[in-house]
């Protein structure tokens, strides 16, 4: 009995054996063709492949370790700007210091939000690569979208998320936050900050539609940068507006709940769609992707609570304010090694979408507490 069992495991051995030696040789047959081919070559015909071949490394060399070091990533990065200790609103002007001489020229706060959006985008294309617009990620792998495997698109969603808020921060700047309403201009700055930061993500130095060569992307991002710090500049010398009223306020905090409920749609369609667990290649975008925007915007929502002190200590939104500032932080320490897109009564895939679904949708829920408030 036992030899028969012996007999049958070995069978599966040997069929396994066979099966791994045909994919081997199936796989590695093109290489040892063009090595014999490449052997009866001159040297002429040699030394540009050589070259080729010695490009292709260091180029793939330098992408894998662009998508896999994140440099500068801090979830808690907000904390640099010291915000609790600036007590006026952004735009209104700081009292004179003692001993300050009756000439001094009078100076504003500047907008911890708009500090925020650039430095997110610093963060973006200086402090890091912008993936999405490489040559080798637009080239895929092997014809496949980088979007479509399970691996090296990570950091690519994670900054297009970020992108995405900061996206919706630059809108809201130049229609409401950046002027008076009805009896201003629109900003010069923040209306260039926001055409540079709408320009297409996948852009590098040479397109097919249309043909020819292109300014890349990271370049009007990092002219976005300039701009974005130019008018706050401005506004720290006074020439500049930062409308804080309580209705912009409350468009504000509207605009990101809809954008963050956009995001939560986008994860439930997968999650209940495509839930094949770790087998389901576009579960790492998606994730990373809302990690990306709830990275934002936390550091935005908190840059907006100082920008608007005013008004979050005359509408008492100090304690909703909070809670929404720990959800932010408790979805932000959700950071799996492998993104599974498991059912959510599964007992050994676990289900990522949805449980950043579920944070997405606490943190919305708050804002929209908050904009209750303001509306009252």
């Amino acid at each position: 009995m036992l030899d028969r069992i012996a007999g049958f495991f070995r069978l599966i051995g040997q069929t396994i054996g066979r099966w791994a030696r045909l994919f081997s040789a199936w796989a590695f047959w093109p290489f040892l063709a063009a090595h014999g081919w490449y052997q009866r070559r001159s040297w002429m015909i040699r030394l540009p492949i050589i070259a080729f071949v010695a490009l292709f490394v260091v180029l793939y060399g330098y992408f894998f370790w662009q998508t896999q070091v994140w440099s500068n990533f801090n979830t808690a990065f907000v904390d640099q700007y010291r915000l609790s200790e600036r007590k006026v609103p952004a735009g209104q002007e700081l009292p004179v210091t003692e001993g300050a001489s009756a000439g001094t020229a009078k100076t504003c706060q500047r907008s911890a939000i708009v500090d925020v959006a650039a430095d997110l985008t610093d963060f973006n294309v200086d402090q890091n690569a912008w993936i999405s617009s490489m040559l080798l990620y637009k080239m895929g792998f092997f014809g496949i979208d980088w979007d479509h495997t399970p691996f090296l698109d990570n950091k690519a969603s994670f900054q297009r998320g970020i992108n995405q808020a900061v996206r919706r921060t630059s809108a809201e700047l130049v229609d409401t936050l950046g002027r008076v309403r009805g009896t201003s201009g629109i900003n010069n700055d923040l209306q260039s900050a926001r055409g540079n930061l709408q320009f297409d993500e996948y852009s590098w130095y040479f397109g097919l539609d249309p043909f020819g060569l292109k300014t890349p992307t990271p370049s009007f991002y990092r002219t976005a940068i300039r701009d974005l710090r130019k008018f706050n500049t401005d506004l720290a010398a006074c020439n500049a507006i930062f409308d804080g009223r309580a209705d912009n306020l409350m468009q504000f905090i509207d605009r990101i709940a809809n954008d963050l409920g956009s995001t939560s749609d986008m994860l439930a369609e997968r999650s209940e769609h495509h839930n094949r667990g770790w087998f389901d290649t576009r579960a790492d975008d998606r994730f990373w992707f809302a990690y990306g925007q709830l990275y934002a915007y936390y550091a935005i929502l908190t840059a907006a609570q100082t920008d608007f002190s005013q008004v979050v200590r005359e509408r008492n939104l100090g304690a909703i304010w909070g809670g929404t500032t720990r959800q932010f932080q408790a979805a932000l320490r959700i950071q799996p090694a492998i993104i599974s897109n498991g059912r959510e009564d599964g007992w050994i895939m676990p289900s990522h979408l949805a449980t950043m679904g579920f944070y997405i949708l606490r943190v919305r829920s708050n804002l929209v507490e908050i904009r209750s408030v303001l509306d009252r």
